[in-house]
């Protein structure tokens, strides 16, 4: 036996192993081993291990499956740090990989994935927890911060921005989508457990803050207390008019100083992070109503959603010349407005993933060939691929992640079919995805593995298997 089909076999074998079956082995492909060594390994799910097994013995294309071994329990293995508090709370820590601090998004999104198997493994479960405990830690201590290192006295390297920042703070982006991830994850965590031990007093004031921040946001009376720069070559690594961004018209939406991609907003009224911030608002109301918690609050929660749902009916949509009615990437209020999308979710193209629209909505619709089309500047084509890049990397560079977003919100067999060969293709050799690539060279490719992406690619791969099997022969 060749030396790279042992190790292909032996990594099977010890997901095998884990979850206590054994696997018989045909003639396939030969792909390396990547995964770490089961004693090297940070966290080991039986549930997910037992998923692993089924989908690698399941799925005719060994390459996915094969993928799907690499991506699925990558952040169990790379990232994540779990203990428990004296009074035996659980608590986890999840790195973002190749910086050693913990993002409210990323932590997020790398457990949205295990939540289906949580009725299954008690230890995945009280992981998942100890994510919910660790966000109400870091919300409280600053609801503007966007990721947190685990010494809450660390001073890190971004202390000299000019912004107000806490010991244990790493960076201090005033992104919305930061406040509404937590959210989406409580949310779906209750939906599968039915468990409200964590939304206790903590997490209730997180919430609290949550719509403080929001409120305080939307710049009704004045630019609100967050101002923030940077001493750099990357213009969009900070903000004008003395940090707190260009004007807007107060009209009921919430400014967001930054992207998910961490890069500065040119309109601060980020349009797809406004539409989570309604599914958030109200998914918090409904938690808050579910664990008799303030009325008041869960109230107004929901007038806060109404309200900005109703200006984004107003002010987000836009009539372009080719596509008609679309939804703008970014609006100030005053009549200004940007057209693009961004690879990073929450985008335009994610938005029915994120369950703010419905993905036969006309006006997304309409949004979905703009942006999948030139007529998005940073949608990009070549021989392998096609998708969307972002401003945050050079030029005909495209973001797995946005090929992603379109395979988990299309319903066409031949759509999603074609976004899983796209993926399949641009690993670059490696197993894993990568924060960009070249559509022409897969190879060519930017950062290390890109742990969100691969989550999130785990997740479409177990969506395709459970709805539309026979798309991954």
């Amino acid at each position: 036996m060749k030396r790279r089909s042992f190790v292909q076999k032996a990594g099977l074998l010890t997901a095998a192993m884990v979850s206590g079956k054994m696997l018989s082995f045909a003639a396939e492909p030969e792909f390396p081993l990547v995964r770490k060594p089961i004693e090297l390994r940070r966290f080991t799910s039986r549930a997910v291990e037992g998923a692993i097994t089924e989908f690698t013995e399941k799925v005719k294309n060994k390459e996915l499956a094969w993928l799907f071994n690499n991506c699925f329990p990558n952040a169990l293995d790379n990232l994540v740090t779990y203990s428990e508090t004296t009074d035996g709370r659980p608590d986890t820590y999840l790195s973002a990989g190749d910086i050693d601090a913990m993002w409210l998004r990323d932590s997020s999104v790398h457990m949205w994935s295990f939540l289906p198997f949580l009725r299954r493994d008690k230890g995945l479960r009280n992981l998942v927890g100890g994510v919910i405990s660790r966000q109400v830690k870091y919300i409280i201590k600053d609801p503007y911060a966007s990721s947190f290192y685990n010494d809450p006295a660390k001073i890190g390297a971004m202390k000299d921005d000019l912004t107000m920042m806490l010991p244990g703070v790493h960076e201090r982006k005033w992104e919305i989508d930061s406040l509404c991830y937590p959210i989406r994850l409580a949310y779906r965590y209750w939906q599968q457990t039915k468990d409200t031990s964590f939304f206790d007093a903590k997490w209730q004031d997180a919430m609290k803050a949550i719509l403080k921040t929001f409120k305080e946001q939307q710049r009704k009376e004045n630019t609100g207390p967050y101002h923030f720069q940077r001493t750099t070559l990357w213009a969009t690594d900070s903000l004008p008019m003395e940090g707190f961004g260009y004007p807007v018209k107060p009209v009921g939406l919430i400014c967001s100083a930054f992207r998910p991609s961490e890069d500065a907003t040119v309109f601060s009224f980020l349009i797809p992070s406004n539409f989570f911030a309604v599914v958030s608002l109200r998914q918090a109301a409904e938690l808050f109503r579910i664990i008799k918690a303030d009325e008041q609050v869960a109230k107004d929660m929901e007038a806060m959603a109404l309200e900005i749902r109703l200006a984004l009916q107003k002010y987000a949509i836009v009539e372009h010349e080719v596509y008609g009615k679309v939804y703008a990437y970014e609006v100030n209020g005053m009549g200004s407005y940007n057209l693009m999308d961004d690879a990073n979710v929450p985008s335009l193209l994610a938005l029915p993933y994120l369950g703010a629209l419905s993905m036969t909505d006309p006006v997304y619709l309409n949004t979905r060939k703009m942006l999948l089309s030139e007529g998005n500047p940073f949608y990009y084509k070549g021989k392998l691929a096609e998708g969307i890049g972002s401003p945050r990397i050079t030029k005909h560079m495209i973001w797995p992640m946005s090929i992603i977003a379109r395979g988990l919100t299309s319903t066409d067999d031949e759509e999603i079919r074609n976004c899983l060969k796209m993926l399949q293709t641009c690993h670059g050799d490696t197993g894993l995805l990568h924060e960009s690539f070249d559509p022409d060279n897969p190879k060519q490719f930017t950062g290390s593995a890109y742990s969100r992406a691969n989550s999130l690619f785990a997740e479409f791969l177990w969506k395709t298997y459970q709805e539309r099997p026979y798309l991954l022969a």
